[in-house]
């Protein structure tokens, strides 16, 4: 177990990365959606005119 306590700093350094990576990942996801749906929107108004 001793051994195990020298590995403590990556642990913390692999786990933070991908909680960062996850909201990162999740922020494009949704941005992307919306970005996808103000489109279709435009474009329903330019048929619509």
């Amino acid at each position: 177990m001793e051994r195990f306590g020298e590995h403590f700093g990556w642990i913390e350094i692999v786990f933070t990365a991908v909680v960062a990576l996850g909201f990162a990942g999740w922020q494009y996801w949704s941005v992307s959606r919306e970005i996808r749906r103000d489109k279709e929107e435009k474009e329903r108004e330019a048929r619509d005119e």
